[in-house]
């Protein structure tokens, strides 16, 4: 028996880098367009949020599919548009074209609508900074939601048949701005503290499909930039980046957002890439020498230059283990113990002295599924199983690296 739960251990799904087995790459899949066409499901409700102005609108995607594809577990892109966070659509000529060139090579493609607006009282003026700051935010919440809608579809009914260890999170422009969000952002020391997080919904956001994780394989960061390069971490995901140099409207390496836009400081690719680099993680920077924003939806050839780039960066990522439903992956140790491990009823926690620092803990299933959440109110906590059912699961706090939990 011990070496049956030595095996599950190693292989749970949820912590640090997934141990299932990649992805069948054969036959020129994901390479080649072995698929004629694809086939789209238009305006499908992934959630709801609350817009800028105190509205509620339903979020919309369009979902791209390798026409006649049989196979039952497929990777999955969540792509979003561009447009400044105040214009652009889920069916612009470049989301479509890029979507089904993608769906072509055998990926499901997921086009996204996400919030729009911001209430400006003012170039120049500090509070535009915080409702930009907003805009982009809301933007990664509803992109993270929209990742957390097919992981729950892969735990239930399998419409899309997608393979949810394999989820990358990408867009241009403004929409590069969400995908960078979605795939590094994780704790709430990241976000500005000119913005009232909890009112924004906390570091997941609250647009729809709570309990699964929002974790992605790789983020696609096209003409986007972040409020700081800190937010990339050892561990984090894997990053393909394409920008032009002569970029005025979101810096290719940092500056303030371009004019159309209320005063940002922001960092682009030119030093988001570097800091992946520094920090070991795989990564691709497409450089567009004077080239100026988002050249690759005024050209053929710089949009033929994305998308074999972004082909060639995910192609070898589909061959390795899946990446984390539960946490995200943490170069540091968990600041926290459990024990008995394997358990039958209750486990131990022993945390830290400090430990109301860290927050809500949330136990996970090995589906990235929530199945308890607890605020521990000692240093000595018990967790008991309760109903649960016999198996492996994953505890985390928000920003700590998950441990392992087995109830027998």
């Amino acid at each position: 028996m011990k070496y049956l739960y030595l095996w599950l251990l190693l292989a749970l799904p949820t912590l640090g880098r997934a141990q299932t087995a990649g992805l069948d790459t054969t036959r020129g899949r994901y390479y080649q367009p072995v698929f004629a066409s694809a086939s789209v499901t238009r305006d499908v409700a992934y959630g709801s949020a609350t817009t800028y102005a105190g509205a509620t609108q339903t979020l919309l995607m369009d979902v791209y599919q390798p026409a006649g594809d049989t196979v039952q577990r497929r990777p999955l892109i969540i792509f979003a548009h561009g447009g400044g966070f105040i214009a652009g659509t889920k069916a612009d000529a470049y989301p479509v074209a890029f979507c089904t060139r993608l769906a072509r090579l055998g990926y499901v493609v997921a086009s996204i609508e996400y919030r729009l607006g911001y209430a400006a009282t003012g170039f120049g003026a500090a509070a535009d900074t915080a409702k930009i700051a907003a805009a982009a935010l809301r933007g990664g919440f509803d992109m993270k939601a929209a990742v957390r809608y097919f992981r729950q579809d892969a735990a239930g009914p399998k419409t899309y048949r997608i393979q949810p260890s394999y989820v990358v999170a990408a867009g241009s422009s403004a929409g590069a701005f969400a995908a960078l969000e979605t795939g590094y952002l994780d704790k709430a020391s990241e976000v500005p503290s000119y913005l009232d997080l909890a009112a924004l919904g906390g570091i997941e956001g609250n647009s729809g499909s709570p309990g699964y994780s929002s974790a992605v394989a790789a983020v696609i960061n096209l003409s986007g930039a972040t409020e700081s390069p800190s937010i990339i971490e050892a561990g984090n995901a894997p990053l393909c980046s394409a920008h032009g140099t002569a970029d005025t409207t979101v810096p290719y390496f940092q500056g303030r957002i371009g004019s159309l836009l209320p005063p940002k400081y922001v960092y682009g690719s030119g030093r988001l890439n570097p800091r992946a680099a520094s920090l070991g993680i795989t990564n691709v920077l497409r450089r567009f020498s004077k080239a100026g924003h988002v050249p690759f939806e005024a050209s053929q050839a710089y949009a033929d230059t994305v998308f074999w780039t972004v082909r060639d960066f995910l192609r070898p990522l589909l061959k390795r283990s899946g990446v984390a439903l539960a946490a995200r992956a943490a170069a540091a140790p968990a600041v926290f113990q459990a024990y008995p491990n394997p358990a039958r009823e209750v486990v131990q926690l022993a945390l830290p002295a400090d430990f109301a620092h860290l927050g809500e803990a949330e136990l996970l299933d090995v589906t990235g599924r929530v199945v308890r959440r607890f605020r521990p109110q000692a240093p000595t906590e018990q967790l008991p199983r309760g109903g649960l059912p016999a198996g492996l699961y994953a505890l985390r706090f928000a920003g700590q690296a998950p441990v392992r939990v087995v109830f027998e």
